[in-house]
């Protein structure tokens, strides 16, 4: 779990969200109105005491109008291509509050670390089984495409519920709630793609 934290510190989330609110002159208030997030939640992300799912990280990124990716690139980062070995992937826990109930029901490990400029953003994303609560349901601009790889999972989207094996994928309209659930008795895990509209 150190080694997670080093990793997630090197990736600075927080310090590049408070660079962009500042570089655009925008207080924690005028962003909490520009995401419908909470101050203080923001403030906790800013200060690297919460890594944010996700949908969060879209919800910010499009209201500092950049992309998802400006925040798993490192400084300096220009190659046109990349090559990211499996100890390379930089695991994104969640939040670190033990059981809390808000934080999503997943760990996400960036699959193109190093490429500035992407249209995607690739993850391998590792499932913990939960029970299903209406606050697992997020909803952001964009499309998304999951790859089940193993275990199963259950998708929520809207009011249908369809339950994925290893080797099923879905491709769907971000926009529409949608979430997943963790069932049987292996951690599922996925690869999956989010591509965000400006």
């Amino acid at each position: 779990m150190d080694n997670i934290r080093e990793e997630v510190k090197e990736l600075q989330i927080g310090r590049k969200v408070r660079r962009l609110r500042q570089e655009q002159r925008l207080t924690l208030q005028q962003l909490a109105a520009a995401t419908g997030l909470s101050k203080p939640l923001l403030s906790q992300i800013e200060n690297d005491q919460v890594i944010p799912p996700l949908a969060t990280l879209l919800r910010i990124a499009k209201a500092l109008r950049v992309n998802l990716h400006h925040f798993f690139q490192e400084e300096g980062d220009s190659e046109k291509c990349i090559l990211v070995r499996a100890g390379e992937r930089r695991p994104q826990p969640r939040r670190t509050a033990g059981g809390d109930p808000a934080a999503p029901p997943y760990s996400y490990h960036s699959l193109a670390v190093g490429k500035r400029q992407r249209n995607m953003e690739p993850f391998l994303v590792e499932f913990d089984a939960r029970d299903w609560t209406e606050e697992m349901l997020v909803s952001h601009q964009g499309e998304e495409f999951l790859f089940l790889l193993e275990g199963e999972l259950e998708f929520h989207y809207g009011d249908k519920v369809m339950t994925m094996h290893p080797g099923d994928s879905v491709y769907y309209d971000s926009t529409e709630p949608h979430g997943y659930l963790a069932v049987g008795t292996d951690r599922p895990r996925a690869v999956a793609v989010v591509y965000s509209r400006d």
